[in-house]
């Protein structure tokens, strides 16, 4: 492991990605995984974004219950079957996982990434189906640090609760961009139309498309949900999102 990042209810692991050129003045991106949290893929992308120029930073979100290894799928997501047994299993931990525990764990990952060695300025956030929820949150209740967030496959982004993902867009100072998957039952087209109003109302920019085609979890190689057409867009539009709103030294 990379990185232990102290919070109010214990300690979190974390995976760090460096690009291998630049050592000083790289702006930093805090990276929320999805459910099935830190392994070899989200290692894999970090490492991808980190080559774009930055310090990519990604927590064990799920600390509470356990450590990386303790919760790392023990079952090959790709086969037909495990991904969604194994979502079942995990369920409980992104339930027990609420606003009000992970909007101080977002602090602390925000100090962690901050005091890495060479990190400086604005700060990107970014996050994969749960963790869409995460960053959309984490942009607005940091605006004096985070520029930029972005959600893919993200689920329940608009929601009638009191701490709906999208209401963080009230607050926020960051340009938003938000590439869901294809007829994703967890974020409906009503779903979005609260998000582009709200944004709308806001002042916000935001970026909000869908894949045509691509499932929920279109990002994740390691799962049976991969769609390698959606996964390289995705890539290009957040490489593009991050470098218009995350400035380098001498840019």
């Amino acid at each position: 492991m990379d990185l232990t990042i102290d919070t109010a209810d214990g300690t979190a692991e974390a995976f760090v990605s460096r690009p291998e050129t630049a050592e000083h003045d790289v702006p930093g991106v805090l990276l929320f995984p999805d459910i099935f949290g830190l392994r070899p893929q989200i290692r894999t992308m970090m490492d991808r974004i980190a080559s774009w120029g930055y310090v990519v930073l990604a927590p064990n979100v799920f600390y509470r219950s356990g450590t990386v290894d303790d919760l790392a799928p023990t079952v090959d997501l790709r086969e037909p079957g495990e991904r969604d047994g194994y979502i079942a299993k995990v369920f409980p931990l992104r339930e027990g996982l609420t606003s009000d525990l992970s909007r101080p764990d977002t602090a602390a990952y925000l100090d962690a990434l901050l005091t890495l060695p060479g990190v400086t300025g604005d700060v990107g956030v970014i996050g994969y189906c749960m963790g869409a929820r995460l960053a959309l949150r984490a942009g607005g209740d940091h605006t004096d640090r985070i520029a930029t967030v972005g959600g893919f496959h993200g689920g329940g982004l608009a929601t009638d609760e009191s701490d709906s993902p999208h209401l963080s867009l009230a607050t926020t100072r960051a340009a938003v961009l938000l590439r869901h998957a294809d007829d994703d039952p967890s974020m409906p087209r009503e779903g979005m139309d609260v998000i582009a109003s709200l944004a709308r109302e806001s002042g916000v920019p935001l970026d909000q498309d869908v894949y045509p085609g691509a499932p929920h979890g279109y990002s994740m190689a390691d799962t049976s949900m991969y769609d390698e057409t959606a996964a390289e867009r995705h890539f290009e539009d957040l490489r593009e999102h991050l470098a218009r709103r995350l400035a380098r030294h001498g840019e």
